[in-house]
């Protein structure tokens, strides 16, 4: 062993030791790597930096920005919204859905992302079919993990493995080439799920966790606009046909305060903000505040060519991700003291109305629109999400207190999803017919997500985990170090000793389970970047293909099932299900012997050895 190893395996243990403490950041201690590689003249400068060139990191890079155009678009939010009208009452049935729906999704855009979009999703679908959380959220957990086998951009661990097979001269693996392994796995995990579900609620205490955060009904509720929330169709014969609404003067003359009108659009549905500016036209539905001046609501309706639209849900409900509400006071030196609601132009001058009004918690009835405003008086405003945003940068006149829970699910691109969902079917159309390689398809990808205004660049930029990408370039030398100082020759001299003649499914084992026994203690990632080398030289060794040493690592590397620190997705789950450490030993880790073991049975008959 010469000094240059020993150096590598000191630097190598350390930050192995780190990452264990987390401290510093698993990125600084990468930079740290990348630093002290060329310091001590193992590698130069240029191998030390290769990995900010490498296509794989490109790649990942570039998948960040896919994933939160999906999320800006509203389409992963509208696909649990999909889950839950399919899965009616049926436990099993969405458990099902949920599984699918989740490893599906994952397996092209971040699963760590993909898990926090559908937190909430499980949360409600629980209280609504009252079904204890714990039995849901690992579920949600595992299917997680499982998106990672299903596809070649599903997680970095397999970019990383890629990108190791093109550095040996290898040729890499298709868009789908983990897909047979990862669909095997997930139907398993479904049955597993079915059968052990008894055990994923282990104490009554695992009940949904209560919010702290308003929500838009607990609003609405408290400002009393339940009683006063409309939907009326505008008739063909309608008089209001073809005008603007600052025209008619509607909530002065009639008591009907237009909030936002639901207009049919070519084959789809659209909301519109309500401005003065806003024409309206025949079969719009308009979705207003009935404050009303004494006549009687019929007589109001016949007038002006309305009928009343029944409707199940609030329109807040059905539009929360495009229609909201916030709360804001006014404080001492506001120029809207002493004015009333008539006389604040909200609507012209903000594009928001005000349909609610609270003086010392008592909200007032209809007539608070003529109520002069004090001190301390709280709004209840309406509109666009955008618009309601915007109210924070206005501190003069007022403060926002609080904006509801359902902010957190807003899709600012909501009109674009048809978009999203092109550009991502064109990058996947050409990863996997290889007409260009994976790098150029992912940024096409990300350039037509742009071009079609999914993603903007600020949402680019602030869309990529640098920590990640951070860890994985720092980490990519170390694979080069041990190459050039003889280590990975040395680690695959001592497994092959230790095990002696035995065949290649004990190899694949023992790749299998260092991988996941690594991955429990360091980030998956670095896992797949030290595991690599060492699989494809020990299938070298034993002059076999080394395509199933390297599936198997990737697929241990996604087997992060055994601890709630494993992964960040057993983290998410970890308070809403109310879990404990030991929770996720004794149901991850039986899982895992199965993963392994079907791994280690069909890994070999799909790339043959």
């Amino acid at each position: 062993m010469n000094i240059e190893l020993v150096w590598v395996l000191v630097l190598l243990a350390s930050a192995v030791a780190l990452f264990i403490r987390n401290r510093p950041r698993m990125d600084a201690v990468a930079l740290i790597i990348l630093v002290a590689l060329p310091l001590s003249g193992v590698l130069t400068v240029e191998e030390a930096l290769a990995g900010f060139s490498d296509p794989s990191v490109i790649v990942i890079a570039a998948l960040f920005v896919m994933g939160d155009g999906l999320v800006r678009t509203g389409v992963a939010y509208q696909l649990g919204e999909l889950l839950m009208r399919h899965a009616g009452q049926s436990e099993t049935r969405l458990l099902v859905l949920l599984m699918l729906s989740v490893a599906g999704l994952g397996s092209i855009m971040s699963s760590t992302g993909v898990v926090a979009i559908f937190i909430p999703v499980v949360l409600s679908i629980a209280l609504r079919l009252n079904i204890p959380v714990g039995r849901l959220m690992m579920p949600l957990s595992f299917a997680g993990l499982i998106s990672g086998m299903m596809t070649l951009v599903a997680t970095p661990p397999n970019m990383v493995i890629q990108s190791e097979l093109i550095r040996a001269d290898l040729t890499g693996f298709s868009f789908f080439s983990f897909a047979p392994i990862g669909l095997i796995v997930l139907l398993l995990a479904i049955v597993y799920m079915r059968l052990i579900r008894r055990w994923l609620s282990p104490s009554p205490a695992s009940t949904i966790p209560k919010s702290e955060r308003h929500h838009i009904r607990d609003l609405i509720d408290e400002y009393a606009f339940s009683d006063r929330e409309r939907c009326l169709r505008v008739k063909d014969d309608s008089p209001l046909v073809g005008q603007l609404l600052n025209e008619l003067h509607l909530r002065k003359h009639y008591g009907i305060n237009v909030i936002a009108v639901e207009r049919q659009r070519r084959f789809r549905q659209i909301l519109l903000g309500a401005t003065g500016s806003t024409e309206i036209h025949s079969g719009d539905r308009l979705l207003i505040d009935w404050i009303g001046t004494g006549r009687s609501a019929s007589d109001t309706y016949q007038e002006l060519g309305l009928s009343l639209w029944p409707r199940g849900n609030s329109y807040f409900a059905d539009h929360h991700r495009e229609l909201g509400v916030a709360e804001v006071m006014l404080p001492p030196h506001s120029n809207l003291v002493g004015k009333t609601i008539q006389e604040l132009t909200f609507r012209s001058q903000r594009k928001l109305n005000v349909i609610g009004l609270r003086r010392q918690l008592t909200a007032f009835s209809d007539t608070f629109i003529y109520e002069p405003l004090q001190v301390s008086d709280t709004l209840l405003v309406a509109g666009n999400w955008n618009d309601i945003r915007r109210l924070q940068s206005d501190s003069r006149d007022f403060v926002v207190l609080s904006l509801p829970a359902e902010v957190d699910e807003v899709a600012p691109a909501l009109s674009q999803a048809p978009y999203a969902i092109a550009s991502l079917a064109i990058m996947v159309l050409l990863m996997v017919t290889g007409v260009v390689p994976n790098v150029l398809a992912a940024l096409i990808g990300c350039l037509l997500m742009g071009l079609f205004r999914c993603v903007d660049m600020n949402s680019a930029y602030r869309s990529i985990h640098w920590q990640s990408l951070i860890l994985i370039v720092g980490m990519l030398p170390f694979a080069l170090a041990l190459q050039k100082t003889g280590g990975i020759n040395l680690i695959v001299e001592g497994l092959l000793t230790l095990l002696g003649g035995a065949g290649p499914s004990v190899i694949l084992a023992t790749l299998f389970v260092t991988t996941a026994f690594i991955s429990l203690f360091i980030s998956n990632t670095a896992t797949a970047v030290l595991m690599a080398p060492v699989a494809i030289a020990s299938a070298q060794a034993m002059h076999a293909s080394p395509y199933p040493f390297a599936v198997t690592v990737a697929i241990a590397a996604s087997t992060a099932f055994m601890t709630p620190i494993s992964s960040p997705v057993n983290t998410l789950v970890l308070g809403p299900g109310n879990y404990r450490f030991m929770d996720f030993i004794r149901i991850g880790v039986p899982f895992a012997i199965v993963v392994m073991a079907v791994t280690v049975l069909i890994v070999p008959w799909l790339f043959p050895l």
